[in-house]
């Protein structure tokens, strides 16, 4: 009965991981909520719980976007040889895509423990949704007109830069990241675009990062089913999670977003005072 309710206990947190992964109201911030609240405690290794729920979203990204990927790779390789206006731009693309990663990559070495000892609160997540709401009402009417052929070096720096600051808990990467490419002239289909496209190495640095203290985990073995049902729920709730919002970006909706954003963070903030 106890690995029963377990395995219930990480189905549900790997499909709310799934389900607020591509959104942009912060998964990490959810999470922590949903933990705080309902006293929901994480059992076994948090590194490990974390690289499964995000590798599931990972996959959910390289299916969705595969044709992207695919067309990435094949003209970014062809333009060592080939050099058309085609190629080019793809080759561009992936260029912007390693330079957005560097700073969360730097930082996230550097200050990611500290990040993750002084930052991971409740308190922290109710303020930093606060911010994350300003940030989708600030874009909330652009319509940039800028593609991915468009693009510049600044606008890699300025991106990575967002994706950096949303190592906060409670800072949204998606949209952060997001915001800042919007905010930059860049139309909404190539902002959704390289944002889920940088997720992915982003995604994989944290994967290699973890995988000391999974090997460490102890309770790996025992842990195995539920485990395995985060990783099938993060799964499928990110699939439909990310489907849903490339609808919500297309019809040009992010002040929903803000909206949940700043009644949820508030309330945070109130039902924590109250409750100490």
């Amino acid at each position: 009965m106890d690995l029963l309710w377990l395995t219930i206990k990480f189905l549900l947190l790997g499909l709310f991981q799934g389900l607020t992964e591509p959104i942009p109201i912060s998964s990490s911030g959810h999470l922590l909520i949903a933990q705080y609240f309902l006293d929901v405690q994480i059992e076994g290794s948090v590194s490990t719980f974390a690289l499964l729920v995000n590798s599931a979203s990972l996959i959910a990204v390289l299916i969705i976007y595969r044709d992207d990927i695919k067309r990435l790779v094949v003209n970014g390789l062809k333009y060592f040889t080939v050099k058309n206006a085609e190629t080019k731009r793809d080759f561009m693309f992936i260029v912007y895509l390693v330079v957005a990663t560097i700073p969360a990559a730097f930082i996230g070495v550097l200050f990611q423990d500290a990040i993750d000892d002084n930052l991971s609160t409740i308190v922290t997540v109710g303020l930093t949704l606060i911010v994350t709401g300003f940030g989708l009402w600030w874009i909330r009417n652009m319509r940039g007109q800028r593609k991915d052929g468009n693009m510049t070096m600044k606008d890699a720096i300025i991106i990575g830069g967002a994706q950096a600051i949303a190592l906060i808990p409670g800072i949204s990467r998606s949209g952060a990241t997001i915001v800042a490419a919007m905010a930059r002239g860049i139309n909404q289909e190539t902002a959704l675009r390289f944002s889920f496209l940088l997720f992915i190495p982003i995604s994989l640095g944290g994967a290699v990062l973890s995988i000391t203290d999974i090997i460490n985990d102890d309770n790996l073995a025992s842990m195995a089913i539920p485990y395995l049902m985060a990783f099938l729920g993060s799964l499928v709730a990110s699939y439909f999670s990310l489907k849903w919002f490339m609808n919500i970006m297309a019809k040009g909706q992010l002040k929903y977003f803000a909206i949940y954003c700043f009644i949820v963070g508030p309330l945070v903030v109130l039902a924590w005072l109250l409750l100490n």
